[in-house]
């Protein structure tokens, strides 16, 4: 078959791609206004997060630990906490929300979060802390199973469905956005804005490129609030752009408080943000300005400046979260490159059944293969021992020596990106998005032209 979708051959992980469940909990955690959360484990199942935020970001987050030792481990550490709530809000006299988000380990030892909270609802919180508003949120998210990707989803959805009021109609969309920058935010907020649309947007993390103030206050947070979050049972409809980052908060919101909702696609390309704003269209009635059609023409305009002379038939490799290397794949091939290798880091098994993967796999013309629950060991082994050629790679930081060793061009897209500078200011969805992702490829092709002395004489007069 010219398309395929097959799991990683391999039993182990040789360089994961992905991170694991609790990571993805604690990314939607940072994107609420005065919330801090509790990770319940080991001490590293927050610093290395914590680390990897700070290097993508170039931000400081809070982000709290329980540090379950190993005595915890052997005879439970529900104790940890509880001692843990207390420290927060006797530091943190603004603190609202704190969800206890669980690790491997103390699933393992079955330490029961959703008793604890009940436990300090009605000792701790009735006590000591009478009269201030305080939301304690368990949050299951064993890291034996999912990913990073699972993670945010499941925490997501948990947020919704405990602040979620049913009331009057708002007159707004929830705009769920998945694990984005807050660079894409901001690119969605303006094509909302152009068409003159209200919406919840979850989570607001365009805030995460904080100011450095007089004050000194060093740390980044999200700016979605409490309301927002009560009110998304009262909007018109619900927007999901991701399939795998808060499509089930979408679809609890349509179940539970009959709030239509509209899944994907991620509007990442020309085709893709034309269907977004068609949907909105149709879930609002409002038209899509002429601002926004210009904007459209400015961005077909400078993908056909490079699509036939530099693109067509360019080879490419591409991981991450999965709703972005499946945008990434749908953008190249539109660009009339052909994307031969799509790495996804976990084993979700709804990969194969996934239209967009559907799609591909009837249309494709190609070998190409999709492998689920792959790492890095799987793209290097193909280049280096399979002969697999390549003239792009796509993806975060973390495959970049791939790209350095067997001297492919790279552009950094995805989570974590740490060795270039301010990526996360940039969106790849939208037209905007589009313009800039197709100049970052053909930049990065055009250096490896150069480097390699490879036709680089076409860059004369082009």
């Amino acid at each position: 078959m010219p398309a395929e979708v097959k799991p990683k051959e391999r039993v182990g992980c040789i360089n994961p791609i992905f991170t694991c469940q609790p990571a993805g909990a604690q990314f939607a955690s940072i994107g609420i206004k005065d919330c801090i959360g509790i990770v319940h484990g080991g001490q590293g199942c927050v610093m290395f997060v914590r680390l990897i935020f700070a290097q993508h970001f170039k931000e400081s987050f809070e982000l709290a630990s329980s540090s379950v030792h190993e005595e915890g481990a052997v005879f439970g550490a529900l104790k940890r906490v509880e001692e843990g709530v207390d420290v927060l809000l006797m530091r943190y006299p603004h603190v609202k929300v704190i969800p206890i988000i669980s690790t491997c380990s103390t699933e393992v030892i079955g330490d029961d979060i959703d008793g604890v909270v009940t436990k300090l609802n009605e000792g701790l919180l009735r006590e000591k802390y009478p009269g201030r508003e305080v939301h304690l949120i368990p949050i299951h998210t064993p890291s034996f199973v999912g990913s990073m990707i699972s993670g945010y989803d499941v925490a997501v959805r948990e947020f919704v469905k405990y602040f979620a009021e049913k009331g009057d109609s708002n007159g707004k969309i929830n705009l769920f956005t998945g694990w984005v920058n807050p660079g894409d935010v901001k690119a969605l907020k303006h094509l909302l804005r152009e068409m003159d649309i209200p919406a919840t947007v979850l989570f607001e993390t365009e805030s995460f490129d904080a100011p450095l103030m007089p004050s000194g206050y060093s740390f980044a947070h999200g700016s979605t609030t409490i309301e927002d979050l009560r009110s998304t049972a009262n909007a018109i409809g619900s927007i999901a752009l991701n399939r795998y980052e808060g499509a089930k908060a979408a679809q609890w919101l349509e179940e539970e408080h009959e709030v239509p909702a509209i899944v994907g696609p991620t509007p990442i390309g020309i085709r893709n943000t034309d269907t977004f704003l068609a949907t909105v269209r149709k879930m609002t009635g409002k038209a899509i300005p002429e601002s926004l059609v210009r904007e459209r023409g400015v961005a077909i305009d400078a993908l056909t400046d490079l699509t036939h002379m530099f693109f067509a038939d360019k080879r490419v490799a591409i991981y991450g979260n999965p709703d972005l290397v499946i945008g990434l794949a749908e953008f190249c091939i539109d660009l009339e490159m052909k994307p031969v290798l799509l790495l996804l880091g976990d084993d979700n098994p709804n990969y194969a059944t996934d239209p967009r993967v559907v799609a591909l796999r009837e249309n494709v013309d190609w070998d190409m293969d999709i492998v689920t629950n792959a790492d890095f060991w799987e793209l290097e082994n193909r280049i280096k021992n399979e002969g697999l050629e390549l003239d792009l790679i796509l993806g975060h930081s973390k495959g970049r020596f791939v790209s350095i060793d067997y001297k492919i061009p790279m552009v950094r897209v995805g989570f974590p990106t740490y060795d270039r500078a301010g990526m996360y200011r940039h969106p790849v969805v939208g037209y905007e998005g589009a313009v800039w992702l197709a100049e970052q490829m053909a930049n990065a092709i055009f250096a490896d032209m150069e480097a390699k002395k490879s036709r680089e004489w076409i860059l004369n007069m082009w």
